[in-house]
């Protein structure tokens, strides 16, 4: 994969990009507002009255593979899903309003090939915004999320794998949980990760391997909890073969205030992160608790949590680990002693290192 240098562009395209939504000539379209919405395959009503779901799912069922829907009107579907199946893409132009649904996407798109959504907006309290497993060339674009409870973009643990998986730039602001969660990606690319006062990780990326992240900018993210900005987690970065050599690069974590900046934890690694920006991080600014080949390679901390490389005694100690950082107000501990730990520090932190 092509190192990803996007993030930059990605914030000036943003809003030229969105005013393209519903351009052209859509497969299918939903229009209308209120108590009355109206969706159209060309020529062709496939459904007309008050409920929103109801119309944006006919919209998506009238059309086939290669087919694209457009979705202009704005409305709540409530406490239901939406299900996109193979080969469709789908433009939310308007706002979509969401309900909780437990265990529930939605929007949800399970055992698909090709599936592309470039845009959506969307707002309320679901469960899981953005639902996913068992993906294969799923593209998502420009999305953003305002939302008062649950958790952004979700791809299922006990669940089917996914691959190749492309996602341009989630803004996600007020989840409860994480505003990027994954499990089981085999080939991630990611634009960036804009979090704003969510309750649990900015992104979350856990049993994948073969990723590229731009940016990931979290504010406010994890407050009094173990999560963190950016957080490796349960064999992430492990190789088929079991190694861990390096298949996950991540150019910029910024982080201010909330709880942790960055965090890898049970036996994740085979990373390099190459700058952080990390102020006041409650908690640790960095944890590195049985992590494998992690590199971060540059960047600053000021104030907030020490900078810890920790470890549990259920799993193998720290092994190879590069750290080259500006760390100022802040205190840098290495408890107990890893395996091929390499610093490279400097500013004003109290330093407790092997």
């Amino acid at each position: 994969m092509v190192k990803l240098s996007i993030f930059g562009a990605v914030l000036a395209l943003a809003s030229s990009v969105r005013a393209q939504c519903g351009s052209g000539t859509p497969d299918a379209k939903v229009t209308g507002s209120g108590n009355s919405f109206t969706a159209t395959r060309g020529s062709n009503t496939v459904y007309s009255g008050g409920d929103y779901r109801a119309a944006i799912q006919a919209a998506l069922d009238s059309i086939s593979s290669g087919q694209r829907v457009a979705v202009m009107a704005s409305g709540s579907i409530g406490a239901s899903t939406i299900s996109i199946s193979s080969g469709k893409t789908f433009e939310g132009c308007g706002t979509i309003n969401t309900g909780w649904n437990t265990g529930k996407g939605a929007i949800e798109s399970l055992n698909t090939d090709g599936v592309k959504i470039p845009y959506l907006t969307m707002t309320g309290g679901p469960y899981f915004g953005l639902r996913f497993h068992g993906v294969r060339d799923l593209t998502l674009g420009q999305i953003v999320m305002n939302f008062d409870t649950g958790l952004g973009i979700r791809f299922d643990r006990d669940a089917p794998w996914n691959y190749n998986v492309k996602i341009d730039s989630v803004r996600v602001t007020g989840a409860g949980s994480h505003a990027v969660e994954t499990f089981n990606i085999d080939g991630l690319e990611i634009g960036q990760v804009i979090a704003r006062n969510v309750g649990e990780s900015g992104l979350l990326i856990q049993t994948s391997r073969n990723v590229r992240v731009g940016l990931v900018d979290g504010d406010n993210v994890a407050k009094g909890t173990g999560y963190a900005t950016l957080r490796f987690a349960n064999n992430n970065g492990q190789n088929e073969n079991g190694n861990y050599n390096t298949n996950v690069y991540v150019d910029k974590v910024v982080s201010r205030g909330g709880g942790r900046g960055v965090f890898c934890v049970s036996q994740s690694g085979g990373a390099v992160i190459t700058s952080v920006d990390l102020a006041n991080n409650g908690n640790n600014a960095i944890l590195i608790e049985n992590c494998y080949n992690l590199s971060i390679r540059g960047g600053t901390v000021n104030g907030g949590g020490e900078v810890r490389l920790s470890a549990r005694n259920e799993f193998p100690n720290n092994k190879d680990i590069w750290i080259t950082l500006t760390v100022n107000g802040a205190s840098v501990r290495e408890s107990p002693c890893g395996q091929n730990v390499n610093w490279s520090l400097s500013g004003n932190g109290a330093r407790n290192i092997c």
